[in-house]
Order: C-alpha cells, then structure tokens, then sequence
C-alpha cells in the first residue's frame, strides 16, 4: 500500500488489529507484510503503523537511478529471522557494488523524492482540468469523508509521485498519447530521476485476466505515470502536446 497502478490503499492499523484476533484465537498471530515501495521510507513508515515487515524493490525510489536490481526488508527482528535465515540458503545477498551504490543513493533519496513529489503535484493539478482526462488517481485528490482520505492522513506523509490517470477515448487513446511523448519514456519501472509513463493493462498487468483488472480498476484508458525530477514545466508541455493528439 498504496497499490500499483490505482494507489489503492490498505489500511495497516486495521489490519494489524485483524492479526491480533487471529492470534488470539488461534494461538499464532500471522505476520502483516507491506510492500511499501511506492511510498516508502520517506513518505510512509509502515513498521510504524501496524506493518511487522515491510518490503521494498530497491530498484525504485532507494536507488532511484534506474541502475540497480535489489531488494529489501525492514521490521522486527523476530519476524526477520526467517528472511534472513532463507536470504543466506538460497544466496541472495547484493554483491559489493550494488550495496555500495544503494549507500550512495540513499544520500540523496529525500531530496530526490521531494523533487518528484513537487512535481507530480502539478502534473496532477494539470491532469485535473484536462478535458481529455476524466478520471486522476493521485492520493493528493482524496476528499474529506472518504474512509481512503482518512487512512492516507493516518498513514502517509505525502502523496507520492506514482499515480494513474484515465483518458477519453480508451486504448486507442492511451496508446496515442504514449507514442506522441517526447521527454517521457515508455518504461515499466518507477522511482528514478527520469520520467517514466506506461500502460499497465497492456504491460505491467498484461497477464491479470480482464475480469480482475476490471475488479482492480486496471482498465484500457488507464495510463500510469512515474514523475522524476526534471522541470515540471517540460513535463506537462510534454503531456500537453501528446493528449492534444487524441
């Protein structure tokens, strides 16, 4: 939580509450583990607020330079043990050069995710009031009232720079803007410095059957975006130009 592409949300106090019932009726409580990698650590500790494990794709917003393949883990040492124990079995620890440049990065990681923060703030705001663009899903947009809005004040810090938006029109519509971005790049990851867009129904979730993307929200006008950190004003002309091509 937030999920990928929607920014669906979970709410982790809750769920720590529901583990805690199970535990005591059964006599072992299971383990909530929260893949916090779109928000997470800057803008949402989830060990902080209910999760006992929290996973993260290194490769993301921690490396943040879309040069690395790594993986983590943070929680209770109790709860690690186990994690620790098969890293070690099945051989899984980062080489040298890869742990050294993850240090690196994370020098600037807060400074990094500010920067994309700011400037997925505006490409939303733009998005927004975009008549070609019926539908934002950015954490920033959520309403007083709704119980969505309500776990993102408790649990997140921010709204994050990955968030999907739909256009007019349907895949046809999606794939035109893709194939009219300059500054962009078509790419599946998330999390560097550069700007990264995609089309989740016919990529990342590619191999969810249509019924459960339909259920997840996933559907043929949704595109995803990524925002790095070059000039905001360069991205939204970017966008300006590709959505007037519909």
């Amino acid at each position: 939580t937030p999920g990928n592409p929607t920014n669906a949300l979970v709410d982790l106090q809750l769920m720590a509450k529901i583990a805690d019932k199970i535990g005591a009726k059964q006599g072992t409580r299971p383990p909530i583990i929260c893949d916090n990698t779109l928000l997470g650590p800057v803008y949402q500790q989830a060990n902080l607020k209910g999760a006992d494990i929290s996973v993260y794709s290194l490769t993301k917003y921690v490396g943040g330079h879309s040069d690395l393949v790594a993986g983590g883990a943070t929680g209770n040492t109790e709860w690690l043990k186990p994690v620790r124990a098969l890293r070690s079995a099945i051989g899984t620890q980062l080489d040298p050069n890869t742990a050294w440049m993850i240090m690196r990065s994370m020098e600037t990681m807060a400074l990094r995710m500010e920067r994309a923060n700011q400037n997925a703030e505006k490409i939303a705001n733009f998005l927004k009031t975009h008549p070609k663009v019926f539908a934002v899903h950015y954490l920033g947009f959520l309403q007083s009232g709704d119980i969505k809005k309500e776990v993102y004040d408790r649990q997140c810090l921010a709204a994050g720079s990955t968030f999907a938006f739909e256009v007019v029109g349907g895949e046809a519509a999606a794939f035109k803007v893709l194939d009219n971005l300059q500054v962009m790049k078509l790419a599946v990851s998330l999390g560097g410095t550069e700007t990264l867009i995609s089309h989740p129904a016919s990529m990342t979730h590619s191999g969810v059957p249509k019924a459960t993307r339909d259920l997840l929200g996933i559907s043929e006008s949704l595109i995803r975006i990524s925002v790095g950190i070059e000039n905001a004003d360069d991205l939204i002309a970017d966008l300006t130009y590709a959505l007037s091509e519909i």
